[in-house]
């Protein structure tokens, strides 16, 4: 157990290590108004918590910087969250109360906006929209050998898929086509819209539309999701301006890893609610080993989550990126329930 002192130096190194990125000696710890100890005594309390693991030596500076342990002490017992300024509640509300039509918007909105913030890149995995169900149908011509195919679900999702109309298909044909889509496809999982049209839809097509057999493979592709959420990336890139990043191999190895979808999605862990925060080798990915990723859920409606994750370096601002996903997740859980009540 670290004693009241321990625990204070420690803060300190951490705190100090975050915004500057330069190891912290034992004169610059004392120089705080809370600390009454001198120089010498810190040094000795450094010494004692470098031996326990939780501080630890740079090759190029006399002062210590905290370790793998350190920040998961730090984070476990010392962390404490922060009020947000007015400026970035506004920035919230502004996403929430903004009527937009479609769910997605509101979650790439909500990743750029928490990427300026925080400076470090930001990924929202969507819910699974295969489990949504289907609201309406609609096709919309855009010419006479194109069309756009739209499916609004229950949950405020929105599918645009273009499509090819076959040669003699009259917007009559769109019409009957659309009833029938919406007469016998509403309420239908999107996971099982593919059978369900196989099954009985293309039947009753076939019986209404003259040109019914070129048009369905169109159909078909409409009707074809993967069984996943999708992902959304807010400052990619932030990752270059952080001083651990000064390597090019170390970003082009990260990089690569964003470009690999399974391995995105691996840096969330389905049974996580709340909050969760995973440093360094707990990511179990070499590429992650200098990052820390923190996890946050969100939900919209009653059955449907999505998940936040915000990577930056191991010297995070964990303080403020906790308080700001607190925020986050409540907020957008919120308006896109609130969007799924309306019907959106």
């Amino acid at each position: 157990m670290l004693t009241n002192r321990q625990l204070q130096i420690l803060q300190v190194i951490v705190d100090d290590f975050v915004t500057s990125a330069q190891p912290v000696g034992s004169r610059q710890i004392s120089k705080k108004d809370w600390i009454t100890s001198s120089p010498a005594t810190i040094r000795n309390e450094m010494a004692d918590l470098e031996e326990l693991g939780f501080i630890e030596k740079t090759h190029t500076s006399s002062g210590r910087v905290p370790s793998e342990k350190g920040y998961r002490f730090y984070v476990d017992h010392l962390l404490r969250p922060i009020s947000m300024s007015t400026q970035e509640i506004g920035l919230f509300q502004s996403i929430f109360k903004n009527q937009i039509v479609e769910m997605e918007q509101v979650i790439r909105e909500s990743a750029n906006i928490l990427s300026d913030l925080t400076s470090y890149t930001t990924i929202l995995l969507g819910p699974n929209v295969s489990k949504h169900r289907v609201k309406r149908f609609q096709i919309v011509p855009l010419s006479e050998q194109t069309a756009v195919a739209i499916i609004v679900t229950d949950n405020g999702h929105v599918e645009n898929r273009t499509i090819t109309l076959p040669q003699g298909f009259f917007p009559s044909d769109i019409e009957k086509t659309v009833n029938i889509l919406n007469e016998r496809l509403v309420g239908i999982s999107l996971l099982e819209l593919q059978s369900r049209l196989e099954l009985e839809t293309f039947y009753v097509l076939r019986q209404h539309v003259n040109t019914a057999d070129s048009f369905i493979q169109s159909l078909r592709n409409v009707a074809t999701f993967q069984n996943e959420g999708k992902i959304y990336f807010g400052g990619k890139t932030n990752m270059l301006n952080q001083p651990e990043f000064h390597d090019l191999n170390k970003v082009r190895a990260l990089m690569e890893m964003m470009e690999k979808e399974s391995q995105v999605i691996s840096l969330f862990h389905p049974e996580d609610t709340g909050i969760h925060i995973r440093i360094g080798s707990e990511n179990n990915h070499l590429v992650m080993d200098d990052l820390s990723v923190i996890t946050a859920s969100y939900s919209i409606g009653n059955d449907q989550e999505g998940s936040i994750a915000i990577i930056g370096p191991k010297r995070m601002d964990y303080q403020r990126v906790v308080s700001l996903l607190d925020v986050m997740r409540s907020g957008l859980s919120s308006a896109l329930s609130n969007k799924v009540n309306d019907g959106l």
